[in-house]
């Protein structure tokens, strides 16, 4: 009998997998239509998007970019009217800042040189390849940016960069005669007294004698992106150190320590930030010597900054009470004292974890600037109401505030995208 079985020698070669198990169409089966809810919530959200974008598209697409008024808008097209937005760009990004126009000198590329130099100065903060000597620029930059803003003369600005260095030699010169603890409360209380009684006549002296500087430039001129800018980056890069030394005296087993930190921590916390900035608008100057001058602007950033330090503080906290105990009894272990402790090995771990947290500080914080139009500064939010205040574009609303939107956004999903590097950069576990 002939036998016909039969056993391949060969493998048959490799064949594409069915259309329906790869690609978008795959994609498409297992997120959008896995099982008859998923089905009824695409549908429903395909038909918000298609009527979202019938009504939206038309009147983008029908758009008018160049008008000198809202009516001329109108009789030119039926859309959107961006030629409000053609017209006032320049006082939404820089506010009332001078800009040549009454006979002023345009000063307005001292605003662009200092947020120029801003992302030179966060660089070697956010990026660790870049060159760590990058970082003493980093250091001087909020003297050179204050000064680039407000103007007056260079001795200002280097007065108070004096008062830290007046506090690091005390702090070396005393340390090893007097103890750490008596070397730190006099550097603390000598830049103090420098900044208080003695930088401010000495920086009026060397103004007489050498006049360097550019022209003053008061706050009420500030105004648009570049004051939010200004009130946002300083909130956020004087909030984050606070917070960490609070986060830490909440922790600490000294009483009066830990009883100033959770005291200040509430009552913050408790408080509106708009209270916060009326008190800096209005009560503050009641505390202050008859006379004083100080800065609006000043007054908004310390009490923001003091605001988002106590929501800070509880964001590292988190990070904090995170760690596993057996990573403070490794850093016993190793023999370090509290602050190399913190430094090398608990805070470090802490912050990567609070990573999150902090930077949803950070937005809250950017986006709480528009807050400041309460007390009469023309943030962006508050220019919009300038604009449609004029004649020409009395009714104009939506186009405003999309633009103001779109640049919050910017910055704001710049962050969150920032934070994600940085989580992946940081991730050991798997």
């Amino acid at each position: 009998m002939k036998n016909i079985s039969y056993v391949r020698t060969e493998m048959l070669p490799e064949q594409d997998p069915p259309l329906g198990e790869t690609g978008a169409i795959k994609w498409v089966k297992e997120n959008l239509f896995s099982g008859w809810f998923n089905t009824i919530l695409t549908l429903l959200g395909l038909g918000a998007v298609f009527f979202i974008l019938a009504e939206s598209l038309p009147w983008l697409l029908d758009s008018t970019w160049n008008a000198d008024s809202l009516n001329e808008c109108r009789e030119l097209a039926s859309g959107a009217c961006w030629a409000v937005i053609n017209e006032r760009f320049p006082q939404l990004i820089f506010g009332f800042y001078p800009n040549g126009e009454g006979g002023s000198t345009d000063e307005r590329w001292r605003v662009i040189l200092a947020f120029v130099l801003l992302l030179v100065a966060v660089a070697p903060v956010l990026f660790d390849k870049l060159p760590r000597k990058m970082v003493w620029f980093s250091a001087v930059y909020p003297f050179l940016g204050f000064w680039l803003l407000w103007g007056g003369t260079i001795w200002g600005p280097l007065m108070a960069i004096a008062g830290f260095a007046i506090a690091y030699l005390l702090y070396r010169v005393l340390a090893p005669i007097a103890g750490n603890l008596t070397a730190v409360i006099v550097s603390i209380l000598g830049p103090i007294i420098w900044w208080l009684f003695l930088a401010g006549p000495l920086a009026g002296a060397l103004g007489d004698i050498a006049p360097i500087g550019l022209q003053e430039v008061p706050s009420s001129k500030f105004g648009g992106l570049a004051l939010s800018l200004t009130i946002g980056v300083s909130g956020i890069a004087l909030s984050f150190p606070l917070g960490v030394l609070l986060a830490l005296g909440r922790q600490s087993n000294l009483f009066i320590i830990k009883t100033l930190s959770v005291g200040y921590i509430e009552f913050i916390r408790g408080v509106p930030l708009i209270t916060l900035l009326f008190v800096a608008s209005v009560l503050l100057n009641y505390f202050l010597p008859p006379g004083t001058n100080f800065d609006i602007i000043l007054r908004v950033v310390i009490m923001v900054t003091l605001f988002s330090a106590a929501y800070m503080a509880e964001v590292i906290r988190g990070g904090l009470a995170a760690l596993p105990r057996g990573q403070y009894e490794a850093a016993d272990a190793l023999g370090l004292d509290y602050w190399k402790a913190n430094r090398l090995i608990i805070m470090p771990q802490a912050l990567k974890i609070a990573i999150p947290g902090i930077v949803g500080t950070f937005i809250g914080l950017f986006k709480d600037t528009t807050l400041v139009s309460i007390i009469g500064l023309m943030d962006p939010l508050a220019l919009t109401n300038a604009i449609r205040a004029d004649q020409d574009w009395n009714g104009i609303v939506w186009e405003l505030y999309l633009f103001v939107a779109l640049m919050f956004w910017v910055f704001t999903f710049s962050m969150s995208r920032y934070s994600m590097y940085l989580e992946r950069k940081l991730q050991t576990g798997h």
